[in-house]
């Protein structure tokens, strides 16, 4: 452990309330100096500052395991724990992640990145110290949406029956992305909003301190119930504790103290408020969840013109939900980050918002497409993988028409490995059944989510993150179109790779390949990528000597991989250029600064083509 971080950690155990109250304020003008200039997940972070100096002030770390739930709120705990001096290069590439990582510091306990999971690792950890009779604490911090995902439900499950000690800190901000929703936020909203309740429980507490004995503690248990109803953790056997103010780390610093102490799985309910102590962020904590650059004295500066993807895709949508009536959307927790606002203020009746659980967010479309509507999942592409099963052995199988509008496919940049939606080519291809679109501007989008309501079978539409380039070219309808006229070579593209391959295809033109000889490269859109365009292949594979296929996906499973495919069945002698990202987890950085390090911008893939075929001869075919 570096000096730095015993220093900072000791000085936190030694502080009195007054000094920890300060620490927490230059952290947070911190926090918000580097976000401002790096871009991150502000108003989670700065919503737990005063909850995680209390964890280390109590906690022995990295002995004792603090487990942090998709682990975006991490940045104070990044401070404390030795990377005060590093965050400028926060999410920047070669710099510290957006993050806990292992790789970075002992403090980290696992790479996270999607919700749910902390219950699960922490009761492996507890489980793991049991079996070699250790001694430390595990303490999962968990959000109040995650706490909706099916898998931490699941957890919760078997933490109650196996009994082992751990602390849930249950960190509730009254929020996730998108308002939280589902019963159990009901049940959170009611604690938090007893007034009798609260009232009453400040007075049993003069019975019963944290230190009181079993038949105190049992007395004012059974008092309690008398005005609320036994919660589900009470049966469940989780002991239940709070609500407690999260912001006042004197209360926390007691509360975790005593947590410890205890022989029983036990949860620790902390609220909070999101984006605390920034009032931009304070007001609008969506917006600040997951910000870029900003001028923190006029934040509104940060908004950028031109219209992303995600937006373009919910304008659309809206056109064609005022057209049909049957069309439904489904969102796992993010109904404006999705573009589904302008939908849902319109039809609030066929707008659905699952919670953080893509599971069931893709089983419930299969019921409403079962029901006879016409749905459309929207969610992420690196949590769509959360919900493979459900896509493959109800939607596929019983051949649903069930749209998923995949948001963020591709490599999105300073999230890091675990956000990334490079594998949904690869896993989507795997389905029978499955028709995979990738729009290349916002009116070949239009066209193609028209055509995906108008099948009866299941489509993906597949976007990147990021605004909606100019069309060049006219709207395609998922047919294959060629962009570039060319000879000798031909290279196929979809989505947003097409404005690479086509810088690219000059590229090549300018330089030549080896021995001088220029190169007029054709550039292709292949519109859908399954099912494959046979005939379309098959002729390119007849006319060119050398196919290159360039997509926003991992080389093998892809596209390129059906291309190969295609070329082996029919004995083709073309040569085959699969460029995709490699067989790889992408770490963190701009969206330019992968593609070039990974050889996925113009010039890079205009490097790989020479590479690949050598300067061989690229005229056409006779």
């Amino acid at each position: 452990m570096a000096d730095n971080e015993k220093d900072i950690i000791k000085q936190i155990k030694e502080m009195d309330a007054q000094e920890l109250g300060g620490l927490a304020s230059r952290i947070r003008q911190d926090m918000i100096k580097t976000v401002s200039r790096t871009g991150g997940h502000l108003a989670s972070s700065l919503g737990v500052v005063e909850l995680t100096i209390a964890l280390h002030k109590v906690f022995d770390c990295p002995k004792d395991k603090i487990i942090w739930d998709v682990g975006h709120q991490a940045y104070a705990h990044k401070m404390i724990t030795g990377r005060w001096d590093r965050m400028d290069s926060l999410r920047q590439l070669g710099g510290i992640s957006g993050f806990p990582k292992r790789g970075e510091s002992p403090f980290d306990t696992t790479d996270p990145g999607h919700s749910g999971t902390s219950l699960s690792i922490a009761m492996g950890y507890a489980k793991g110290r049991d079996l070699k009779k250790e001694d430390y604490s595990c303490v999962a911090v968990i959000g109040d949406g995650a706490l909706t995902s099916g898998v931490a439900l699941e957890a919760l499950d078997s933490i109650a029956d196996m009994k082992t000690p751990l602390i849930i800190i249950l960190n509730d901000n009254e929020m996730s992305i998108s308002r939280n929703v589902g019963g159990f936020q009901g049940y959170l909203q009611r604690l938090r909003t007893s007034d009798f309740y609260a009232k009453f429980k400040d007075s049993l507490k003069k019975i019963s301190g944290p230190k009181g004995t079993e038949k105190l503690e049992a007395i004012r248990d059974a008092l309690k119930h008398l005005v609320m109803p036994r919660d589900i953790l009470d049966e469940l056997g989780i002991k239940y504790y709070g609500p407690i103010d999260g912001h006042d780390i004197e209360a926390l610093t007691g509360m975790l103290s005593f947590a410890r102490t205890l022989d029983k799985p036990v949860l620790v309910h902390v609220i909070t408020k999101k984006g605390k102590g920034y009032e931009p962020a304070e007001k609008d904590p969506t917006r600040f969840h997951g910000i870029g650059s900003f001028d923190p004295a006029d934040p509104e500066k940060a908004k950028n013109s031109g219209q992303s993807w995600s937006d373009a895709f919910g304008e659309e949508l809206f056109k064609l939900a005022k057209e049909n009536e049957k069309i439904c959307a489904v969102s796992a927790a993010m109904i404006d980050s999705t573009g589904l606002r302008p939908m849902m203020d319109a039809f609030p009746e066929r707008v659905f918002d699952a919670g953080i659980a893509e599971q069931h967010a893709v089983a419930f479309a299969e019921g409403l497409a079962l029901a006879g509507q016409r749905p459309v999942a929207a969610i992420y592409s690196t949590f769509l993988q959360r919900a493979y099963d459900e896509m493959l052995t109800e939607v596929c199988l019983e051949d649903l028409p069930v749209v998923f509008a995949i948001d963020r496919a591709g490599v999105t940049g300073q999230d890091g490995e675990t956000h990334q939606g490079i594998y949904d080519i690869a896993y989507l291809s795997s389905m029978p059944g499955m028709t995979i679109m990738c729009p290349r501007d916002k009116a070949t989008l239009a066209n193609m989510l028209r055509q995906a309501f108008e099948t009866d079978h299941p489509v993906a539409i597949r976007y990147p993150r990021g605004k909606v380039p100019e069309s060049e070219h006219p709207a395609g309808n998922g047919t294959p179109q060629i962009l570039r006229q060319g000879g000798g070579m031909l290279i196929i593209s979809d989505g947003n790779m097409l404005s690479e391959a086509l810088r690219a295809a000059d590229i090549l033109e300018e330089r030549g390949v080896k021995g001088g000889r220029p190169v007029k490269a054709a550039v292709a859109d292949i519109g859908t990528i399954k099912p494959l365009d046979v005939s379309f292949v098959k002729n390119a594979l007849a006319s060119y000597d050398i196919i290159a296929v360039v997509e926003d996906g991992i080389e093998e499973g892809g596209l390129g991989s059906a291309v190969c495919s295609l070329a082996c069945s029919i004995k083709s002698d073309s040569r085959i250029i699969k460029i995709g990202w490699p067989d790889a987890f992408i770490e963190h950085g701009t969206v330019d600064q992968l593609r070039q390090k990974y050889g996925m911008d113009a010039r890079g893939i205009a490097d790989r083509i020479i590479s690949s075929c050598g300067g061989g001869d690229l005229e056409k075919k006779a």
